[in-house]
């Protein structure tokens, strides 16, 4: 039974082109060719690995030569062309592969071979395989048989690196690009083929294999191959995961959950729970990767089509994106694509993917911080006086107090009984004498200076009382520069902004910024717009978030600025307005290719018309 077995990639190779996988705009264009007899004489099939390219070419090669084909433009399968095809005896077909064929001999004999018309059917077609692969004479000695062959020889080139071919040959070709094939049709064609075997696969399974094939079917069929031997037919999540050397979905959400819970023992634990049954550091990293970005994706239902999981993990997945904030994701993607990156040049491998969780595992407050302090930021600002305004750091209220000299040694016995006696309340007048009457605060200190020095002789700290008389009259130089700045402070705020004065300062700051060559600072301040609101509030409206940000780090400077040029206790805030000019001007900066043409064809439908006919591909 071994000696007939044989692998799935060549028993459901395709025969029609209804049973290519994934490439219907190549299959639908050939077989339009076909029914309206407009064969070109040069092919080139060109895309991935395993996608289909000699299998469509041998489709063609054995259609345009059926005896009777289908009302579909299929071959009939039964016709003496179709099965000497089929038992690899047609003599109207070759195959040249071109990476063990590829130097000059082996082209001239094949172009001698093109010089004989065909014994039965209409055409002779010629397959060359790997086609980049030929050396550069032989590309050269192939040019002119490609450009004018006999009217019955059809070539058919394929290739996976369209690149490395000479652009004379690309421009004698008729050019199909292959793409890849997407998860959803390989699940389904996987599917199919596990029916037809009797294999019972998980949905879940057959998921895993299309999305670790990358698109190629022919590696998703191995793979379907191998995994069948080592489960005796029974594809299970579980034994697919295992089989690929793949962490399953619950691995990635339990070590979510310990980060978010910041249990560093925990997220520990789980890595080394992988490194020990033999995941690498970097696979670990790459499904974190992974794993963040599906969660990030869930946040919208919009981009639920992203989504490249199991059907039944979808749920779980949206469940999950709403426990998780999204600056954590952002911030969490940020730190493990920096780890992936640098996992190769780590000497200690093990301890760099600890190091990586462990800052993940303290992420969600640092990103709580950060978002606070931005709030904080983000909110309207005031004037904050000078220290020497506030009312708590009057110097009035302790320059009787006796602490500094109580603080000397043996002072507090002697000095206490001079506290006692009447003559003192000169010195306690002091005290509210600025509270009641901040405009008289000249006069006030007066007395004390005059009547403390009687009571000098009385204290047994020095032989005279000059430290006692130089710490007091310095108090009161405070208490009258205090006093000097609330009045200043209270004329300022009797004034009010106007438009034309913040419109005259705002203009004057500009050219200031101008003038120092602060280019960046300067087209950022153009685009800014000032609202006035009275008495004291100027509010800045910003276009995009750019110029917001430059708001906030400048608005102290601004401050300042507006405060000593108009002589007033100004607050600012900042405000978002997108302006629609400039958010056209960003949308156009970021169009694609396809999104030009397709805006193209809008303004002129016969564009769209003129690519389809041409069988034109816009290039990435």
């Amino acid at each position: 039974m071994s000696d007939n077995y044989i692998v799935s990639a060549r028993k459901y190779r395709p025969q029609t082109f209804d049973t290519v996988v994934g490439q219907e705009h190549i299959t639908t264009t050939l077989k339009n060719a076909i029914r309206h007899q407009h064969l070109a004489h040069a092919y080139l099939f060109c895309g991935p690995r395993g996608v289909g390219k000699t299998t469509c070419a041998r489709i063609l090669a054995k259609t345009i030569n059926c005896e009777n084909p289908t009302a579909d433009v299929e071959a009939c399968g039964v016709c003496n062309t179709c099965q000497s095809f089929k038992n690899n005896t047609s003599f109207n077909v070759f195959e040249l592969d071109a990476a063990s064929n590829n130097s000059v001999d082996d082209i001239r004999n094949l172009t001698d071979q093109v010089r004989f018309a065909p014994q039965s059917g209409k055409y002779k077609i010629y397959i060359i395989d790997e086609v980049h692969m030929l050396s550069a004479a032989a590309f050269n000695a192939f040019l002119k048989t490609l450009e004018e062959p006999p009217p019955y020889a059809i070539f058919i080139l394929a290739t996976t690196e369209k690149h490395k071919i000479l652009p004379t040959i690309l421009s004698r070709c008729q050019i199909f690009d292959f793409k890849r094939i997407t998860t959803h049709d390989i699940t389904s064609h996987l599917h199919g083929i596990a029916t037809k075997e009797g294999v019972i696969a998980q949905e879940a399974a057959l998921h895993v294999i299309a999305q670790k094939s990358e698109g190629c079917m022919r590696d998703a069929l191995s793979m379907l191959d191998r995994i069948v031997s080592f489960t005796n037919g029974m594809l299970t999540y579980s034994s697919t995961m295992e089989h690929l050397n793949l962490l399953d979905a619950d691995y990635y959400f339990k070590l979510t959950d310990h980060i978010l819970s910041q249990d560093v023992s925990s997220t520990l634990l789980q890595l080394d729970n992988a490194l020990e049954r033999g995941f690498e550091g970097d696979v670990i990293l790459e499904g974190m990767a992974e794993h963040l970005r599906n969660l990030l994706l869930c946040k919208d239902p919009r981009m639920a089509k992203l989504l490249d999981v199991p059907n039944d993990h979808k749920p779980v997945f949206h469940e999950k994106a709403n426990q998780v904030p999204p600056s954590f994701i952002i911030s969490a993607l940020n730190v493990v694509n920096e780890s992936e990156l640098n996992y190769k040049n780590a000497t200690n491998k093990r301890l760099h993917i600890e190091m990586c969780f462990i800052r993940l595992c303290y992420l969600l407050q640092a990103t709580s911080a950060t978002a606070d302090d931005v709030k904080k930021n983000t909110s309207s600002v005031g004037f904050q006086p000078p220290a020497s305004v506030q009312p708590p750091v009057m110097a009035a209220p302790p320059v009787p107090q006796p602490q500094p000299v109580q603080a000397m040694p043996a002072a507090a016995p002697a000095y206490t009984q001079p506290v006692s006696e009447p003559a003192p309340p000169p010195v306690e007048s002091a005290v509210p004498t600025p509270q009641v009457q901040p405009q008289g605060a000249s006069p006030v200190p007066q007395p004390p200076r005059r009547e403390l020095p009687k009571y000098e002789p009385k204290t047994p700290v020095t032989t005279d009382g000059a430290p006692v008389k130089h710490r007091i009259s310095k108090n009161l130089m405070d208490l009258d520069a205090a006093l000097a700045d609330i009045d200043n402070v209270a004329e300022q705020e009797k004034a009010e902004l106007t438009d034309e004065m913040v419109a005259r300062i705002w203009e004057e700051h500009r050219e200031m910024v101008r003038g120092q060559n602060k280019s960046m600072l300067y087209a950022q301040l153009l685009q800014m717009k000032l609202e006035v609101f009275p008495p004291d509030e100027i509010r800045i409206i910003c276009p995009t978030d750019l110029t917001n940000t430059y708001a906030m780090d400048y608005r102290n400077t601004l401050i300042d600025y507006f405060r000593k040029a108009s002589g007033v206790m100004i607050r600012i805030t900042t405000k978002i307005v997108e302006d629609s000019a400039v958010a056209a001007q960003q949308q156009t900066t970021v169009l694609s290719k396809q999104e030009i043409f397709d805006a193209m064809v809008q303004k002129n439908p016969h564009l769209g018309s003129l690519k389809d006919a041409l069988n034109l591909q816009v290039e990435y």
